[in-house]
């Protein structure tokens, strides 16, 4: 065989054992690491105040949790385009944030309160190839940056600096990307992730296909190479298990926002019911690691 033969021959070699190994690294579970979350009880879920998000609060201490639905959204925010609210956060020093979105334009907007109370809105023009939607944000452990997520399949999360908890920020300018979290493995409409660590994320899907790991609206814990900042750091996606689907009604659930309270060690999850049951049964599903 001619040396260019054989150059050839090993280089299409070459590329094959590198695209099964990428196949199997792609469909693999990890071998260990993956937390176990058992289901603990249920709490209704108002379809108007409590439907796309929720946060647990610990400044000031005793507070209540928050929610977010298109009830909370205030007329003098609506009035201007920001018609969807999605999956707040609030940091452990007290910054409270909302992710909102417009039918359309270049911008999406994180509307933002102080441990004084004092709100503020910081609005993110969005960059080349950067998703619209705007369904959720994460506040790191140590309040300086935030994740935020694009609805559809992704294969990436974007990270902000948070509003108002990072003192480069201001509401008269616009709110920088400042890196990404490139994942491992391809997510489909995630509502909602929270940090359990500081590189540890917890996130609910609404996938409806259930192609990605097998089965439909899964669990998901995303490992972070390094803490979120000013570098794209990557995230290993592991599938835990399916939310709860349970209703009187039958049809498509919808699987929203989420909250770890780590005073607690509690997983809070909504999931809205199908047709007329998104009135009656819509539920926040509570687990505890196990």
């Amino acid at each position: 065989m001619p040396a260019s033969t054989r150059q050839r021959c090993r280089a299409g070699l070459t590329a094959l054992v590198a695209l099964a190994t990428t196949a199997v690294l792609a469909t693999a579970s990890p071998a260990s690491a993956a937390d176990t979350w058992t289901e603990t009880g249920s709490d209704r879920a108002d379809p108007l105040t409590e439907s796309q998000g929720l946060t647990s609060v610990e400044v000031p201490a005793n507070s209540a949790n928050r929610y977010t639905g298109i009830g909370t959204i205030p007329v003098s925010v609506s009035s201007r385009g920001w018609n969807h609210v999605g999956d707040p956060d609030e940091s452990y020093d007290g910054y409270y944030v909302e992710p909102y979105q417009a039918d359309s334009g270049t911008a999406k907007m994180y509307r933002a309160q102080a441990p004084d109370g004092t709100w503020s809105e910081y609005t993110h023009t969005l960059a080349s190839g950067e998703a619209l939607n705007n369904s959720w944000d994460a506040i790191s452990l140590d309040s300086q940056y935030m994740l935020s997520g694009e609805y559809g399949t992704m294969t990436r999360f974007l990270v902000f600096p948070t509003p108002g908890a990072n003192k480069s920020t201001s509401p008269s300018a616009n709110l920088p990307l400042a890196s990404v979290v490139n994942l491992d493995h391809a997510v489909r409409d995630v509502q909602g992730c929270d940090f359990s660590g500081p590189t540890t994320l917890l996130c609910s899907s609404d996938d409806p296909d259930g192609s990605l790991f097998g089965y439909t609206k899964p669990l998901l814990q995303v490992d972070l190479s390094a803490k979120p900042g000013a570098a794209d750091v990557a995230g290993h996606v592991t599938a835990l298990r399916q939310l709860p689907l349970r209703s009187s009604c039958s049809g498509t659930y919808e699987a929203e926002g989420i909250d770890y309270d780590r005073r607690t060690a509690t997983l809070r999850v909504i999931v809205m019911s199908p047709g007329f049951c998104v009135l009656t049964d819509s539920k926040t599903y509570k687990f505890t690691r196990s």
